[in-house]
């Protein structure tokens, strides 16, 4: 494909004496050795430059007009929160695919929530393939990303096809020029820049490809010590194999019940196990229910999360109390041969597992 753009873009430009000039757009700067070989005398304009900043996207003076001639000023603070904050040279930035998108649907629906539009343009690839490429240094940095704070990377713009996934700073460089980060600061001495995700759209498209890559991940880790352990009622084993997947992960929602009920459910779904999640249960809802039809065994489990490392025990106690005071397990009783009860306590990257 690059032979058969390469040949097309070279036979356009070079040495077409109808044309006079030609503007080509793209996430890349133009760089030697990549696909314009034989063509030269190029002037390229990246992400950082200032010569035509303000016309990559929506002003703030543009959102502002726009809004007052839809009568619709009260959206402008949920607008910036989702679709603000690409820096582009010395401006700040809207997306405009996604504000004309939001916008036409409040002449809808008044009510209408923001989503991610530009999640539905593409596969998101990029941010994939840069999870698949992580160790543990990446991780950190992608969960201060997502929980909101900055990191600090030295950027290439020069980056030619070749090149694009050889080293860790190239893969920071490529979500920079495409958009998933933006800069806060300018380069210091040493040519590093600041970055942070610019607003809610994007952090949820991490998000979600941390979800989709963790439930992939789990499929593939042998987790037959972890299910063993469940089913035989061995708690201390549970509280090993799940701290062992947690140090794994990647987190999002800033270590909150969410993240580690979507983390627990993640690890029994697509294994031949029955999975319900936030089901009724006896007098409430409980967390989750595994169901072994082979071996005729429910596990119902509670989780708790701890604010502090030292709480672990005390949650995770009242995880199990909860269990039987709200009689999760009581249906279960004439139906399966066993109903194991387990409270799990979570404090970051920490559990503890205890059974009744």
């Amino acid at each position: 494909m690059l032979e058969v753009i390469k040949g097309m873009l070279s036979t356009a430009l070079k040495d077409n004496s109808s044309l006079k000039f030609a503007v080509i757009t793209g996430c890349l700067k133009i760089a030697k050795e990549s696909i314009f070989t034989e063509t030269n005398n190029f002037v390229s304009d990246t992400i950082s430059s200032t010569r035509y900043n303000e016309y990559y996207g929506f002003t703030q003076q543009d959102v502002d007009k726009l809004l007052a001639d839809a009568e619709i000023e009260e959206k402008a603070d949920l607008i910036k929160e989702w679709y603000d904050g690409y820096n582009f040279g010395e401006f700040e930035v809207y997306c405009p695919w996604d504000v004309m998108n939001y916008l036409r649907d409040l002449q809808n629906d008044l009510n209408a929530r923001p989503v991610s539009y530009w999640k539905n343009t593409s596969d998101n690839a990029i941010i994939r393939s840069f999870i698949d490429y992580t160790g543990a240094a990446i991780r950190k940095k992608l969960e201060v990303l997502i929980a909101g704070g900055s990191i600090c990377q030295k950027i290439e713009e020069d980056l030619t096809y070749d090149y694009l996934h050889s080293s860790e700073d190239n893969l920071w460089s490529i979500l920079y020029l495409t958009g998933y980060l933006t800069k806060v600061g300018e380069r210091d001495k040493d040519g590093q820049i600041e970055l942070r995700i610019p607003n809610k759209e994007v952090k949820e498209i991490f998000e979600s490809t941390v979800r989709k890559w963790f439930e992939d991940s789990a499929r593939v880790t042998n987790r037959k010590d972890l299910f063993d352990a469940v089913w035989n009622k061995d708690a201390d084993k549970a509280t090993k194999e799940i701290s062992t997947l947690l140090r794994m992960t990647i987190s999002y929602y800033d270590y909150r019940e969410n993240f580690y009920h979507a983390f627990l459910v993640g690890i029994f779904a697509g294994v031949g196990y029955s999975v319900e999640s936030n089901r009724e249960h006896g007098e409430g809802r409980s967390d989750i229910v595994i169901y072994n039809d082979v071996t005729g065994q429910v596990a119902v489990f509670e989780a708790k999360y701890s604010r502090k490392l030292e709480d672990l025990e005390k949650d995770c106690q009242k995880a199990l109390d909860q269990i039987n005071t709200k009689m999760y397990a009581k249906e279960f009783e004439d139906a399966y041969e066993e109903v194991l009860c387990y409270g799990i306590a979570f404090y970051k990257k920490r559990c503890l597992v205890k059974s009744k």
